[in-house]
């Protein structure tokens, strides 16, 4: 077995990665800068990058592209010889969704992870210039919670998912042991850090305005928006038994996280 990991430089890519090498699994983690290049906006690189592959961990492509690279890459794939096929989702997604419907249609086992928000994007993108700066903008609402999950937490999972039997077929979702609030999830980060962050409310039409105005699409920037508020409004509060289901162990809190990542913030 050789396991194709796409977006090896990712959050959970890179675990993945790691957890692969830690195991003595064989694996080809690629990227837009790996030695064999992959990018889902170049179908010229895909062959290559699965060649000799039987298993793939299938990261989709920026909401700025459209579903029909998933469609065009599935059955690429098993034509070369893939056989399993593991994909990051979201929780959330919708029932139509194009990526999780090409992955089911493919032919071969697969399995469909999908997660909460993760909770590196405290420090490892979106939301860490904010915390930085002391101030994390949200879409108006309530004080709602969400359990954020540990980014190894996942890859875990995928690694279990890519290399052992009974997951196919199955879709887990995904997400920490504890629902926190983001005035909770600042505070931990600021006990750790000793910097001081608060929450910013601004209306839901501003909030998707300011990350189309980042370099986000229409289309993401709204997505981004309905989650959030939905975070806000105490809509999105429940834990959910895939990691415990497949790992036989809760996931890491929030806590394990913020002191991994201390550095971030300094």
């Amino acid at each position: 077995m050789t396991i194709l990991v796409i977006g090896a430089t990712g959050k959970t890519g890179r675990r993945v990665t790691t957890a692969l090498e830690d195991r003595g699994v064989a694996h080809r983690p690629v990227s837009r800068r790996s030695a064999i290049r992959f990018d889902w906006a170049d179908e010229s690189t895909w062959d290559a990058a699965l060649d000799g592959v039987t298993a793939v961990y299938l990261v989709p492509p920026a909401m700025t592209l459209s579903d029909e690279e998933v469609a065009a890459f599935v059955p690429r794939a098993v034509a070369a010889g893939v056989r399993r096929i593991v994909v990051l989702s979201a929780r959330g997604i919708m029932p139509d969704d194009g990526r999780e419907r090409a992955v089911r249609e493919s032919g071969v086992d697969w399995t469909i992870l999908r997660p909460t928000w993760f909770s590196h994007n405290f420090s490892e993108d979106f939301f860490l210039p904010q915390v930085v700066a002391g101030e994390v903008v949200l879409p108006a609402g309530g004080d709602g919670a969400h359990p954020f999950i540990h980014a190894q937490d996942i890859a875990d999972v995928a690694v279990a998912a890519l290399t052992e039997d009974g997951h196919a077929g199955v879709t887990y979702e995904l997400s920490g042991p504890e629902a926190l609030t983001f005035a909770e999830a600042l505070a931990l980060i600021g006990d750790v850090s000793g910097r001081s962050a608060r929450v910013v409310d601004v209306p839901a039409p501003d909030f998707a305005g300011l990350l189309v105005d980042g370099g986000l699409s229409r289309a993401y920037a709204e997505v981004l928006t309905m989650s959030l508020t939905a975070i806000r409004d105490g809509h999105d509060a429940a834990l959910s038994d895939g990691v415990p289901s497949v790992l036989g162990r809760d996931g890491r809190t929030f806590g394990d996280y913020v002191k991994e990542a201390a550095g971030a913030w300094g």
